[in-house]
């Protein structure tokens, strides 16, 4: 035993005096600690404050779409080297360690050779991807002091960490930076090519790295260039022309209508008539997203990965068109984490249901909140998340299993059960929340010959920009008027109440089906530039409903 130590009989030791020359004290936590005379046990000796240093730096992560701040605390204390990190992480977020160390070392800088733990705060909240790897590499360092402290008190940082040091983007990176934002960090260090998607914040400084190196000398004091906010994508694109379609002057105006008032519709009719063509022309009537649906369409889709990180705001409505082999998370959403399905997708947008009738009736039922609401709620156990869909929804489906009901040289030859089971496809509720319904016949050879080209979309856009005008003044979309509103602006005569009434006692109309009338019988008075719903608005938009009521046996 080295000159100066005695042991007790609880086996610590107790130094008495300096230990000899030749003998080193080891100190729990390190070595090289002081001695002071009297004190018992190796383990009573603590480490001095400066071996345990906590840094923090502010981020962002998603779990699913939704993006929230995350205090990414990094604490390098006594004990032997080693890693752990807690915060609900996901398997990306745990691999944080073997992506970050090798890149400081491939860097030139020193990895900590301590005790590392790393808490992601809030810590009741999970975590997924890779979005926290650069704010963890920016604490090892300042818990270290290979970096000052000083520029991380009002800045943020997030990005993936390559094993050279490189930084790449990450998806959701507009949420991400609105997230710090509102968290109170005034400036961001992001990677270069994310950097002109994350300036859309306006109050945010954005710094793009392309490597950690650029990182280091930014808080190190040296200053690096501004990111400038990315070009918005262009308003106008290529979209088929209306004028494409060959007669079908009812759709077409049924089109017009959808498009005006963002009313949803449903197209029945043969094979080859023309109803997917019409559903394809829909998006080139529509307006350009203002800059409130600018930011949630593009907010939506960097979170879900389906746009190139760095571009700016989308301008165009997006246009969804699935499979009927989808499944009811692809529509509706739905995973772990969750993902939004394809009614989300469209948000302030188009949902093209092709062949509807192919659709599993389960699958079809899962839109009934959605289409009313314009939102999913998703809950399952120890998660609940809610997804915006006021998506405009327009439907395409044959009147047969065999389709030619109803053509004029092609006869039908399904039998009655058959034409009962084609119909219970879609279930009532459903098709009584689309608020136009049109058959659409076939051509005749004549007619297809004949028919001269109707009006361009550019021409039915004017008036339907005009009708737009006029619902924002209002404050909302006809299709999403209150019932408070409802009745304030579609104030009835006594011929149009009478409508109503016949409606309801001999077509058997629902409540809900003539509320959505109304919203078409506005629309319809908006193009035409009246103040008041008209007997004849009215007229035209129950009349849009007779599918249903045909379909029912109630006319």
């Amino acid at each position: 035993m080295p000159p100066g130590l005695s042991a007790g009989r609880d086996g610590a030791f107790t130094f008495e005096s300096p230990p000899a020359a030749g003998h080193d004290l080891a100190v729990a936590g390190g070595t090289g600690g002081a001695w002071r005379p009297g004190v018992r046990g190796i383990r009573a000796l603590p480490p001095p404050r400066r071996w345990s240093v906590i840094a923090r730096v502010r981020t962002a992560c998603l779990w699913g779409l939704e993006a929230f701040p995350v205090d990414c605390e990094v604490d390098v204390g006594p004990g032997l080297p080693g890693f752990v990190l807690v915060g609900l992480p996901d398997a990306s977020v745990r691999e944080v360690r073997d992506r970050v160390w090798p890149a400081l070392r491939n860097t030139g800088l020193h990895p900590p050779d301590r005790k590392v733990t790393v808490n992601l705060a809030p810590a009741g909240r999970r975590k997924e991807g890779a979005s926290a790897d650069l704010a963890v590499a920016l604490g090892a360092l300042a818990a270290t002091e290979q970096v000052p402290l000083a520029r991380l008190a009002h800045a943020a940082a997030f990005g993936e960490v390559a094993l050279d040091g490189t930084v790449r983007d990450v998806r959701g990176t507009l949420g991400l930076a609105e997230a710090v934002c509102r968290a109170g960090a005034r400036a961001l260090l992001c990677a270069a090519g994310s950097a002109p998607e994350a300036a859309l914040v306006r109050d945010l400084a954005v710094h793009p790295v392309e490597r950690l190196e650029d990182a280091v000398r930014w808080l190190r004091g040296e200053d690096l260039p501004r990111a400038s906010p990315a070009p918005a994508d262009p308003a106008e694109a290529e979209a088929p022309d209306l004028a494409d379609v060959r007669g079908q002057v009812v759709a077409r105006r049924a089109l017009e209508i959808t498009a005006a008032g963002a009313h949803h519709l449903l197209l029945v009719g043969p094979p080859g008539a023309g109803k997917s063509m019409l559903a394809e022309r829909l998006p080139g009537l529509l307006p350009p997203l203002d800059e409130r649906e600018s930011l949630d369409v593009t907010r939506l889709h960097s979170a879900a990965g389906l746009r190139a990180p760095g571009l700016g705001l989308l301008r165009r409505r997006p246009f969804r068109a699935p499979h009927h082999s989808l499944s009811r998370a692809g529509l509706i959403g739905g995973g772990n984490p969750p993902r939004p399905g394809e009614l989300s997708l469209a948000h302030h947008g188009v949902l093209f249901l092709d062949e509807l009738a192919q659709y599993p009736r389960h699958l079809l039922d899962a839109l009934r909140e959605p289409l009313e609401t314009g939102a999913v709620w998703l809950a399952r156990a120890g998660v609940s998340v809610r997804w915006p869909a006021r998506a405009l929804v327009i439907a395409a489906m044959n009147p047969c299993p065999c389709g030619w009901l109803g053509h004029p040289r092609r006869g039908c030859r399904c039998t009655p059960a058959q034409h009962s089971a084609f119909a219970a496809r879609v279930s009532g509720p459903v098709l009584d929340r689309l608020d136009l319904q049109i058959e659409v016949p076939a051509l005749t050879g004549e007619e297809l010959d004949r028919t001269l080209p109707g009006e361009t979309s550019a021409a039915v856009r004017s008036r339907l920009l005009a009708a737009r005008e006029r619902q924002r003044a209002r404050g909302v979309l006809n299709s999403a008027l209150p019932p408070a509103r409802l009745r304030e602006e579609c104030a009835l005569g006594a011929a149009a109440r009478k409508l109503t009434r016949d409606a309801v006692d001999r077509g058997g109309f629902s409540a809900r089906g003539i509320a959505r009338a109304l919203r078409v019988a506005r629309t319809i008075a908006d193009l035409a530039g009246e103040a008041a719903v008209s007997e004849t608005a009215l007229a035209e938009a129950l009349q849009y409903r007779a599918y249903e009521a045909r379909r029912s046996g109630a006319a």
